[in-house]
């Protein structure tokens, strides 16, 4: 007996806490319920109480099943009742055993001497899968000079090198106006802003830059996040969550952002090819009609550049029943007569003399935008827009709103002022443009693979993780041009590229300098081009015969006359468009 207790304290994480004393008086009493066939204790208020046990029910369960089993081969006879009770028993602590997942096969026995698990040699072995398939990720030391940009200095401050993947798509983080309002704010108000939003961190111009984001995007609300990434997770894993049996039909190149916050709603997902409306109708078809559904994509795709068909998509929502969650980090600030995304540049005329809700364009059509105010905003931070209803359950219950601190309100002041700057001027937009074109027209004319799409991006496929770093290494270190490498897994394996983006302040010369080195780059390293795609069946587009996007800005947008014959280059130089 005293064995069996001195061994039921050693083992039981619920019973070790109690005197040996305490222990000895439950032995003597009587069980009120089950039997134990495991050692010579039984039928006393300590042994069933043991079996209730998550770690000893189990230990005896297994122990009472080995002694069934040696019975049961000793003498093959019809069970009796007490083993009948005794495999009841072993279902039930099955059951116990399930619903507590630290549970071991053997009583728990701490030891000083046991040899603990190797928590580095866990990560070492993560990191060298990474370096294996080359996806490992390199940090490159990029200080951006704010009254040089595109320029920044490397880790050695005399080393300038011209910055060609920023997100910063307009330069509005070198704006005057944005720096000034930041500067006056961080005088009045300090660096933090002192809590979540409804402890201490709720301020005037929170409330003013949702309102500005509201209008932008002829929403009645708009609600602040740290980032965007937060947005879509906070947005999508909350609304999911409250829509009885919500299924969400996700694009395949849809952000991490976006997938994370499904797989945190719990509700079940369809994943529809990237743009494909008739894989996404066919889908929609297999769901009752009055189930809720939501449909998740983006505006502009960022690694491949490609547009999604918002009106197209909003009809087949508004067909079967759903809503639309559109992703424009990519678009807003970019697009737009006031920059408020491709959703908006679909009705550029109408929206430029009717800037509201209710106008009749297909903004009206979207339910529910995501945005960031880190990209063209120049700023950092992120946001949803939509119906107040919407916009107030989101605030009311999502962790990822609730749970964070507020964005400084140095950082709302800057984001306003770059809101409201860019409602206002188109230039930086049209410059932008205008420098995606004749990089793109250049490129073109030397053979090598850009991955064709209407938008900003000028995606130069490469096709091999390891060459796609070796080209940025020799841009960065032969060329002081910098442009990171894009792998897996942000693009598919085979499809790995240089993703340029061009910005206002990119001048003719820079551009040169651009051109001639990936001109360098591809001869040294002997890499792919257009043709070579072509020859081998094409890949991400490239070396297709489908024909090329058309931009979504058109001429008459940008203010531009191309006469026949004449180069983008030769037309933009001859014209002052600003």
């Amino acid at each position: 007996m005293e064995a069996a207790i001195h061994q039921f304290r050693r083992a039981c994480p619920f019973l070790h806490n109690n005197s040996t004393a305490s222990l000895r008086k439950l032995a003597r009493m009587p069980a009120h319920v089950g039997f134990s066939e495991a050692g010579n204790v039984r039928g006393n208020a300590l042994v069933s109480m043991a079996q209730k046990c998550p770690v000893m029910g189990k230990a005896m369960a297994l122990q009472s099943k080995s002694y069934l089993h040696t019975s049961a081969k000793l003498a093959k006879q019809p069970t009796s009742p007490l083993k009948q009770a005794s495999v009841v028993q072993e279902n039930r602590d099955t059951t116990h055993r399930d619903a507590y997942s630290y549970n071991q096969q053997q009583p728990v026995v701490h030891s000083t001497n046991a040899q603990h698990f190797d928590y580095e040699a866990l990560y070492k072995d993560e990191l060298d899968k990474k370096h294996q398939d080359k996806s490992y990720r390199y940090f490159n030391n990029i200080n951006r000079l704010a009254q040089q940009f595109p320029k920044a200095h490397t880790a050695n401050l005399q080393d300038e090198v011209t910055v060609w993947c920023s997100n910063d798509y307009l330069g509005m983080g070198r704006n005057p106006m944005v720096h000034d309002a930041m500067q006056r704010t961080l005088h009045r108000y300090g660096a933090g802003a002192g809590g979540t939003r409804n402890i201490a961190g709720n301020c005037a111009l929170h409330l003013q830059l949702e309102a500005e984001l509201a209008d932008l995007h002829h929403k009645p609300g708009a609600l602040l996040f740290t980032s965007c990434y937060v947005a879509n997770d906070a947005t999508l894993s909350t609304l999911a969550s409250k829509l009885p049996g919500c299924v969400i039909f996700s694009d395949a190149s849809n952000h991490a952002s976006m997938i994370q916050g499904i797989k945190h709603s719990g509700a079940k997902k369809m994943i529809f090819k990237h743009n494909d409306l008739q894989d996404l109708e066919t889908k929609l078809q297999s769901v009752d009609i009055k189930t809720p559904k939501i449909i998740a994509f983006e505006s502009v795709y960022s690694m491949s550049g490609s547009v999604g068909h918002i009106d197209k998509i909003c009809n087949l929502a508004k067909k079967y029943g759903a809503i639309t969650f559109l992703d424009e980090v990519h678009a807003v600030g970019m697009y737009g007569p006031r920059g408020g995304g491709v959703s908006e540049h679909l009705d550029f005329d109408l929206n430029a003399r009717f800037p509201h809700g209710n106008n009749g364009s297909i903004l009206d059509k979207v339910d529910i935008i995501s945005g960031t105010l880190g990209k063209a905003f120049g700023v950092v931070g992120g946001y949803i827009a939509g119906s107040a209803a919407l916009v107030d359950m989101i605030r009311s219950y999502a962790p990822g709103f609730i749970f964070t601190t507020s964005l400084p309100p140095i950082i709302a002041a800057g984001a306003r002022a770059s809101v409201q700057y860019l409602k206002e001027s188109t230039n930086e937009r049209v410059m932008q443009q205008l420098n995606t074109r004749i990089l793109k027209d250049r490129l073109a004319e030397l053979d090598i693979p850009v991955i064709p799409n209407p938008s900003h991006i000028v995606p130069v496929l490469v096709g091999n993780a390891e060459i796609c770093k070796t080209a940025s290494d020799q841009l960065l270190r032969d060329h002081g041009i910098y442009v990171q490498s894009i792998n897996y897994p942000t693009v598919a394996k085979g499809e790995e590229r240089l993703r340029i983006t061009p910005t206002p302040g990119h001048t003719e010369k820079m551009t040169d300098e651009l051109v001639n080195a990936l001109e360098t780059i591809w001869r040294k390293n002997d890499l792919k081009r257009v043709n070579d795609w072509k020859q081998e069946g094409g890949r991400a587009g490239v070396g297709t015969d489908n024909p090329i996007p058309k931009p979504i800005w058109t001429d008459a947008q940008l203010r531009v006359v191309v006469d026949p014959g004449v180069s983008i280059r030769s037309s933009v130089v001859a014209q002052t468009v600003l």
